[in-house]
């Protein structure tokens, strides 16, 4: 199971200077398990925190995280998570980054190995198993970086905007290669982006957050069925749901570039 629970969710950062920042306030979730959820909202509104929250990664101020009825108390195997900036071993090949993970599993060295290759070919990547970090393009990091937290076996995936430093092309392919994993393994996403047709060819529901203090101000139910293609972004319900969240944060883009400038 992957159910994500999310209860009157708060988050504050003391200052000895300043006021506290009230990063996240009075935000409530559920997801559901098997779920792709997305999250949008301006810069700064606590999208990465919340993502943290539930990794176990930060303690809120208040209120509850629960995995499956479960307080989250720190991070565990249950829980992946894919950050923008990869985070690959530089000196560890790229079957071997995927196989980290699985070690510290106390799993056989064969079954390791066979685990982790399975997941290298999933992501295209057979041909590349002895190559570094170094060596591979920006959308082939991130590749790796997917089927390393894959290869782990979580209920629950944690992606902080996996595909923002990348070409519009690469993101593209990136974006068809994650959905077409989701619908094989379907676990659990909770993904966050700033895009929202990439939120909507993605998610099968959609949180909008508000400027910072962070809370939900929109959920947004997305029925496309699968598998998808890229022709539903000319779809009228799409330009329609786009319409909508355009809207909801129209006015939370606003106050977020005032908060800054303040």
């Amino acid at each position: 199971m992957g159910t994500v629970t999310v209860d009157s969710l708060d988050l504050r950062f003391a200052s000895r200077h300043a006021p506290d920042v009230i990063a996240l306030n009075n935000l409530s979730l559920e997801i559901p398990d098997k779920q792709f959820a997305v999250i949008v909202g301006p810069s700064g509104c606590g999208k990465s925190s919340l993502l943290d929250i539930i990794a176990g990664l930060r303690e809120p101020s208040g209120g509850v995280c629960k995995l499956d009825e479960q307080p989250v108390n720190g991070p565990g195997k249950e829980r992946g998570m894919v950050f923008q900036n990869y985070s690959l071993f530089p000196w560890l090949s790229v079957l071997k980054n995927v196989e980290f993970g699985l070690s510290l599993q106390g799993r056989s060295a064969r079954e390791t190995t066979e685990r982790a290759r399975y997941y290298v070919n999933a992501v295209g990547l057979s041909s590349f198993e002895n190559a570094y970090p170094n060596q591979l393009s920006g959308g082939m990091k991130q590749r790796v970086a997917i089927a390393r937290s894959l290869a782990n076996d979580p209920e629950v995936m944690l992606m902080d905007e996996p595909f923002g430093a990348l070409d519009s092309q690469t993101r593209t392919v990136m974006q068809q290669l994650l959905l077409g994993i989701w619908e094989k393994e379907q676990k659990t996403v909770l993904f966050v982006t700033h895009d929202i047709d990439e939120a909507l060819y993605l998610g099968e529901k959609v949180y909008v957050m508000s400027a910072r203090p962070g809370r939900i101000i929109d959920t947004v139910s997305v029925d496309f069925a699968h598998p998808r293609s890229y022709e539903l972004s000319t779809s009228p319900q799409f330009i329609e749901l786009k319409r909508r969240i355009q809207h909801s944060l129209h006015a939370e883009v606003h106050k977020a570039l005032a908060v800054a400038a303040a």
